[in-house]
């Protein structure tokens, strides 16, 4: 017999049972998915997420996952596109489901084999989706031998799954039956469609969007946002890998087996790429140049900012513009005054955190051609060296701005709007594990910023991992509203950053204990970079946006993000 304490807030239930030892989860869910409005997924079972057939083995402790948790919606999704690409597959045999970039809470796919999908295609797919909902369809995990499971995946026409995870060497892998189909998730599954109650597809683009349920509002289908500009950054990060030659994990352990010179040569490109986007942008400023006064550059946390900031200003002067560079981040006020958020945490993704007043003063002294004695903010100390450094703007020139609330017009009340050029970067995964199994863009800036808040501020991975909520919730407030009123966007994503990352990011993420809530999140992100193949950082340039994580970088010394 083992000893479990369930917890489950829905139906009021917090009690400690004994039950007998290799029960299944999906046994133990029966009692608790009544009168519920939202289903059971899945489980949090002593700080890892489980499916409903994992055997209860050893004491501890269990909480019901829906979807209005984090790892709940996690589940919902990726069932739900399982279902999509089951149904595609048995309607229209022919077509390849790609899952893609997610626009909001929705998520972007595209067949390959097609042209754009009618209304009445998805129409078809959707009413059989629904049938299998009512019938409430299982979906039954099973783990299997690599020979065993790899031959299933190829007769079942998942040929790219069954090379990437031949590549992994795995002993064991798990797979799921859904109707008469056998896959492979990266994510674990809900245990039957019945689950999947609230959902739509509708055209997209060159595709179609899988409409989820709202996080905050579980019960309707979160809202469409107009992203056009974001879609169109989208399309152009599709050719870059196009270029490359590089479409998903397979590819880059393809790109390795051809040795170092094949790896350094991807590298190279991958970043030449960006350079001649950095390049393009700032022709387009300079075109300008009679006009614009403050370039602006916003984005998330662990966006590549500073270098981004840095080498947009390296190619300004050879276009023979002399920029100065500001950095909100030196403006911040002193930890004693920074505010705190719902659960008394420093809110350092606050505008509150900035002290608008002093940073707008010197703005527009350097604009007028005025000296400034600009500040300098010691993030170890946690408050700001007034008077750190003499700063002067020659007549014609501009400035440039960074921080994560460059693109809110209250951040720079006293420029007027047509003097300024606003530039949103984000990271934006170039490529996914497969087919149906995407990385998300949080993951991926999350690994950035392990890696970096290890190497410049001495933080462990746990540190880490308890700050990002707070900051998904600060972007969610302060930065996303904000894109699409950018003159530009930059993907600063590089399609081998994930393989330079594992080998700084894994011996991290293992020091993460079972005991602290954390443990889900390292196990995830874990999980994630085994299906890399690893490349050694060497050939990475010296300027490029990865030295801002991993050290090294020849522009600057130390990264002065929140």
């Amino acid at each position: 017999m083992v000893q479990i304490k369930i917890s489950d807030p829905v139906s009021k239930i917090k009690e400690t049972l004994q039950i007998e030892k290799g029960t299944l989860l999906r046994t133990l869910a029966v009692k608790y998915s009544e009168n519920r409005n939202l289903p059971i997924l899945g489980a949090m079972y002593n700080n890892q997420v489980v499916d409903f057939d994992t055997e209860v083995l050893e004491d501890g402790d269990i909480d019901w996952l829906d979807m209005s948790s984090y790892y709940g919606m996690t589940i919902y999704k990726q069932t739900m596109i399982m279902l999509v690409a089951h149904v595609a597959r048995e309607l229209f045999p022919h077509w390849t489901l790609h899952v893609n970039q997610a626009f909001g809470q929705h998520c972007y796919c595209e067949f390959e084999g097609t042209e754009k999908p009618s209304i009445r295609t998805l129409e078809l797919i959707e009413e059989q989706m629904r049938g299998m909902i009512v019938a409430d369809e299982p979906i039954v995990r099973t783990i299997l031998s690599a020979k065993e499971a790899l031959p299933i995946l190829v007769q079942g026409g998942f040929s790219e799954a069954a090379s990437l995870l031949k590549e992994l060497h795995m002993k064991k892998i798990r797979l799921y039956r859904m109707d008469n189909q056998v896959f492979h998730s990266f994510h674990i599954l809900a245990p039957s469609a019945g689950s999947l109650r609230l959902f739509g597809l509708m055209p997209f683009e060159s595709g179609f969007l899988i409409r989820f349920p709202d996080y905050k509002m579980p019960g309707v289908l979160a809202p469409l946002a107009e992203v056009p500009k974001l879609v169109s950054v989208v399309k152009e990060t599709k050719h870059w890998t196009k270029t490359l030659n590089v479409y998903n994990a397979l590819g880059l352990f393809k790109v390795v087996e051809q040795g170092p010179k094949s790896a350094n040569q991807l590298i190279h490109v991958a970043e030449a790429l960006q350079e001649k986007y950095i390049a393009n942008l700032a022709d387009k400023i300079y075109e300008d140049r009679d006009r614009l006064r403050v370039i602006l550059i916003a984005g998330p946390s662990s966006s590549g900012k500073t270098t981004f900031c840095y080498r947009l200003a390296i190619q300004l002067r050879v276009l023979g513009l002399r920029p100065v560079t500001l950095s909100t981040d030196d403006y911040f006020v002193n930890r004693s005054e920074t505010p705190r958020d719902e659960n008394g945490g420093y809110d350092f993704e606050s505008l509150k955190a900035i002290d608008i007043d002093l940073f707008n003063s010197n703005l527009q002294s350097l604009i007028d051609g005025k000296p400034i004695k600009a500040p300098c903010f010691d993030f170890k100390q946690g408050c700001r060296l007034e008077d750190a450094k003499v700063l002067k703007l020659e007549a014609g020139h501009p400035v440039i701005v960074e921080g994560i609330h460059a693109l809110n017009e209250a951040l720079t009340p006293s420029i007027n709007r047509a003097r300024k050029f606003k530039i949103y970067i984000s990271s934006l995964v170039q490529i996914d594990i497969d087919s149906y199994n995407r990385v998300s863009t949080s993951d991926s800036r999350l690994l950035r910023r392990l890696v970096r808040d290890a190497h410049y501020r001495s933080k462990t991975a746990e540190d880490t991992l308890i700050q990002w909520p707070s900051v998904r919730r600060g972007e969610e407030k302060y930065i996303f509203p904000y894109q699409e009123d950018s003159d530009a966007m930059f993907n600063s994503a590089l399609i081998y950053e994930t393989s330079v990352f594992k080998k700084y990011a894994t011996p991290l993420l293992q020091q993460v204990t079972p005991a602290i809530p954390q443990y889900a999140d390292a196990q995830r992100l874990l999980h994630m970079l085994s299906y890399y193949p690893e490349i050694d950082d060497a050939a990475v340039p010296l300027n490029s946006i990865l030295r801002e994580f991993i050290g090294g970088s020849s522009i600057h010394d130390w990264v002065k993000s929140p």
